[in-house]
């Protein structure tokens, strides 16, 4: 649950009763955009599955997710790197 977690990580000491809906609407847009990418590099790699590799490369082919993600590991494998 997000209000949940907000509360109990101490980001603030005062949560209006929106603020958890809109950021669970912020991250369920963020995921859909990362999938429809995904999804796009499995059709151009003719895969069947998106592994998470495809997700990955999805993330850091993109400049503006590269650089939300950038200290993130998603795979331990290099795209691009065979």
């Amino acid at each position: 649950e997000v209000e949940r977690s907000l509360k109990e990580g101490h980001y603030t000491q005062r949560l209006s009763p929106s603020v958890p809906v809109f950021l669970t609407a912020v991250i369920e847009h963020l995921m859909a955009q990362i999938l429809e990418l995904a999804g796009k590099e499995a059709h151009n790699n003719i895969e069947r599955t998106i592994t998470l590799q495809l997700l990955d490369m999805a993330v850091h082919n993109k400049a503006l997710l590269s650089t939300l993600f950038d200290t993130t590991t998603i795979s331990q494998v290099v795209p691009g790197g065979d």
